[in-house]
């Protein structure tokens, strides 16, 4: 069963409605150790100044802000504490927005609300008039003393809070050098259009796709883990270099087409097993 990892209200107006945070999400990163190739050792990593070559231990260890080069300013836990937001536990709504007119980037990592039992009307009343109205709440929250900008969002029947980036955390795209806007070919993006058709679906299904790199790890771990190896992998061919755009459209639009093709047949394989079952 999930643990809720905070508690406590979304205020918006004079409406109060308790809630509990859960995690909506989770990663399925693989860990690994560091160990010495001779013995298996753990190897350990020892905190050494830089000015003495000695070792330092942990109570002798300060934080310090480098304002200039070399230069910095030491701040203690009684510092950190005098700046810390309050921690209000709750959600606080400032504004609600039409979720068009944000920019995807500066969302971040969500989480889904729950309501307690007494907030379970006010719950569902603020999450079918985000439906209705297409808009999402923004809100300040604090979570373990830190502070954010977040996003009230109605997700497949749950409101969803989503952390987000501050203004000044977004990388403008100007900083990259990227072509500007420009006359294209027709026939090039009639091709285009023609490939991203054939590639494209009614849905979204993210089922369908696997962290293929995740399973074959695993797979290479269970088998050494069993003294077994495994066959060496095949190398994928070669990506052939793009001489003339419209070729490679073309290639493309075909390759696309086979493919869906391919996978047309195997549903409709599928399906009539399903029915004939």
């Amino acid at each position: 069963m999930a643990h809720a990892i905070w508690s406590g209200a979304i205020n918006f107006g004079l409406v109060t409605i308790p809630v509990k945070l859960f995690t909506a999400v989770k990663t399925d990163d693989l860990s690994f150790n560091m160990l010495h190739a001779k013995d298996e050792g753990r190897i350990r990593y020892e905190r050494i100044c830089s000015v003495d070559g000695k070792p330092v231990p942990w109570d002798e260890i300060v934080k310090g802000y480098e304002y200039e080069k070399g230069q910095y300013v030491i701040l203690t836990d009684e510092d950190f504490a005098k700046v810390n937001p309050e921690a209000t536990q709750s959600v606080d709504i400032l504004e609600f927005v039409e979720i068009d007119k944000i920019n995807p980037m500066f969302f971040d990592k969500p989480y889904y609300l729950e309501p307690t039992k007494q907030g379970r009307h006010a719950y569902a009343l603020l999450r079918e008039a985000l439906e209705d109205t297409n808009r999402v709440a923004i809100a300040r929250v604090v979570i373990r003393t830190k502070e954010y900008i977040a996003a009230v969002k109605p997700i497949d029947g749950a409101l969803v809070l989503e952390l987000m980036h501050w203004a000044n955390e977004i990388v403008e795209p100007g900083s990259i050098d990227i072509p500007g806007r420009e006359r294209l070919p027709e026939k090039e993006m009639k091709m285009a259009r023609m490939l991203i058709d054939t590639m494209s679906a009614d849905e979204f299904e993210p089922e369908k796709f696997t962290n293929q790199y995740h399973d074959q790890l695993l797979t290479m771990i269970d088998a050494r883990a069993a003294g077994k190896e495994l066959p060496k992998a095949k190398k994928p061919p070669a990506r052939a270099k793009v001489v003339n755009l419209m070729d490679v459209l073309a290639q493309s639009l075909e390759e696309s087409k086979k493919r869906r093709a391919s996978a047309d047949g195997k549903a409709t394989t599928k399906r009539r097993k399903k029915t004939a079952a």
